[in-house]
C-alpha cells in the first residue's frame, strides 16, 4: 500500500498576535492601516454591547459567532469551529459517530440534503437527496451554520429525532421520527456483477485506500481469471480525506501527476505523483459521477480520466475546486479556523471550480424530469459567495443519455456501464483503455 504524509498547517494566533503578525508582513502601508481601523471599530462595537445590552451578553459566544460570520462571508466552505464543535471533528475522520448519516449543504438559506448515506437511519427513513430540513426537534434552522446543523443531528445512538422536511413541488412538509445510531464513516463496499468488480467509495476518511485494497483483492478471489474491469461507484462521493484521495488515485496509477493544489502565493503550490503498482494490474475502470460527487472524489475522477486510465460515466460532478485547511487557534482550546486555503487542479492542469468535471459519457440515472434541458442538480456554482471559476468556464449542458421510455431498471447509470464494460455498448475511449492494457 502506498502511504502519504501530508503537510498541514497548523496556526495559533490569538488577537494581538494577530495583529503583530499584521504588522511585521505589512508595516505601516495603507492596507495595514486600513486592517487596524477595521479591527478597531470591531472593538468598539464589542465594548459598547459589553457595557450598555440590555442584559449581560455572553461575551465568548459574541466573539465565536462574530469569528464565523467573518469567516463565512468569505466562501462558502471556510468556517469557524467553536471549541466543541472543533473536537467533534476529530471523530468524523477516524471512526463512528452517532447520527442519522446525512450529508447537507446550505442553499440560498435553507438546508438541503445532498445525499443520506447507505445503510443509515436516514437512507432506511426514505429521506432523499433534494430534501429540504425545516426544523429539528420542533426547532427552525434559520440563521445556523451547517457546523450547528450538524450539532443538532448528532447525538448518542438510541436517542431520538424528528425532523420536518419538505419535498417536492407543492412544498409540502411532513414529519420523520428517527432514531440516532453509531454511523461507521465513510466503508468501502464492493460485490461482483457478473464477471465486473463493483466498487462503491461512498466518502474518503483513514481507510479508504485499505478498504478498497481490500475489495480489489476480494473481487479478484471471487472472479478469478474471467474479471473483466471495474467499476468505481464516486457517486454522492462527498469528498474527505485528501491524502485518501491521492492513495486511492495512485492505487490505479503507474505514474504521473494526480493532483496539484496551489494557493495565494508561489511558494504555497504543492505536488503529488503516482508511484508505481496498479491494483488492478490494467484491467478497464469505469468511474461513476454524478452531481453529488465532490472534492477528493471529483480528484479521484479528474485524475484517472486525466490520465486515460479510466472514463467517466454519469451526468457533471459538484464542482468543488478547493483546498480547505483546519487552523487551530490557542492550540485548538478556542477553536479552529476551516478556511479555503487553496484551489486543486487535475493533471491535465485544469480547475474544476464551481464547473466540475463532466464525464466521458453522459448518461442520466433515470429519475430525472426529462423535459428539463439539463439534469437540474445543486452544484457548487449555485452556493453563494462561491469562489469563481477559473476563465469564465461554464458547466456541462450536455444532454445525458436516458433509459428507454417506460423502462423500470433501477440504476441506468449502473447498468449503461456494465453494458459498456461487457462490451454490448461500444465506448471509443474505454477501447482505447482496454486494448491499452
Amino acid at each position: 500500500m502506498k502511504r502519504y504524509a501530508l503537510s498541514g498547517i497548523c496556526i495559533a494566533v490569538g488577537f494581538c498576535a494577530g495583529l503583530a503578525l499584521l504588522s511585521v508582513a505589512h508595516g505601516a502601508d495603507s492596507d495595514s492601516q486600513s486592517a487596524y481601523q477595521a479591527l478597531d471599530r470591531f472593538g468598539q462595537a464589542f465594548a459598547v454591547v459589553r457595557a450598555r445590552y440590555v442584559e449581560a451578553p455572553d461575551e465568548r459566544l459574541m466573539v465565536e459567532n462574530a469569528l464565523n460570520g467573518m469567516i463565512t462571508s468569505l466562501d462558502p466552505h471556510s468556517s469557524y469551529f467553536d471549541p466543541k464543535t472543533y473536537a467533534d471533528m476529530q471523530v468524523k475522520t477516524e471512526g463512528q459517530y452517532g447520527g442519522l448519516g446525512l450529508v447537507i449543504a446550505a442553499d440560498n438559506g435553507t438546508i438541503k440534503i445532498v445525499t443520506p448515506m447507505d445503510d443509515t437511519p436516514a437512507s432506511k427513513a426514505g429521506i432523499k437527496a433534494g430534501d429540504i430540513i425545516l426544523a429539528v426537534d420542533g426547532k427552525g434552522l434559520q440563521g445556523l451554520n451547517l457546523d450547528k446543523v450538524q450539532e443538532l443531528l448528532r447525538g448518542a445512538a438510541g436517542t431520538k429525532v424528528t425532523l420536518t422536511i419538505m419535498r417536492g413541488p407543492d412544498d409540502k412538509s411532513f414529519e420523520v421520527k428517527l432514531e440516532r445510531a453509531a454511523i461507521e464513516v465513510e466503508a468501502v463496499k464492493s460485490h461482483r456483477e457478473g464477471d465486473v468488480g463493483y466498487i462503491r467509495i461512498p466518502a474518503f476518511n483513514e481507510h479508504t485506500s485499505e478498504g478498497l485494497e481490500a475489495a480489489v483483492r476480494s473481487l479478484k478471489k471471487q472472479i478469478g481469471p474471467k474479471l473483466k474491469g471495474y467499476v468505481v461507484d464516486l457517486r454522492d462521493d462527498g469528498g474527505g480525506v485528501l491524502d485518501q484521495a491521492i492513495a486511492v488515485s495512485d492505487d490505479f496509477l503507474d505514474s504521473g501527476e494526480i493532483v496539484s493544489t496551489r494557493g495565494r502565493s508561489p511558494q504555497d503550490t504543492e505536488r503529488w505523483d503516482a508511484k508505481p503498482g496498479d491494483i488492478a494490474e490494467g484491467k478497464p475502470v469505469i468511474v461513476l459521477i454524478n452531481g453529488g460527487t465532490a472534492s477528493a472524489s471529483e480528484i479521484v475522477a479528474g485524475a484517472l480520466r486525466d490520465h486515460k486510465r479510466a472514463i467517466t460515466l454519469g451526468i457533471t460532478s459538484f464542482g468543488k475546486g478547493s483546498v480547505q485547511t483546519i487552523i487551530p487557534l490557542n492550540g485548538g482550546e478556542d477553536g479552529a479556523l476551516h478556511l479555503t486555503t487553496a484551489r486543486y487542479y487535475t493533471p491535465s492542469g485544469g480547475s474544476i471550480q464551481a464547473t466540475g468535471i463532466a464525464p466521458d459519457i453522459a448518461v442520466a440515472q433515470g429519475d430525472e424530469a426529462s423535459d428539463l434541458p439539463k439534469v437540474e442538480e445543486p452544484s457548487e456554482a449555485d452556493l453563494p459567495h462561491h469562489l469563481m471559476a477559473e476563465d469564465n468556464s461554464t458547466r456541462s449542458t450536455v444532454m445525458p443519455i436516458r433509459p428507454p421510455a417506460g423502462s423500470k431498471i433501477a440504476d441506468f447509470q449502473l447498468s449503461y456501464a456494465l453494458d459498456v464494460m461487457n462490451g454490448k455498448i461500444r465506448a471509443d475511449s474505454f477501447v482505447r483503455i482496454a486494448h491499452a492494457n
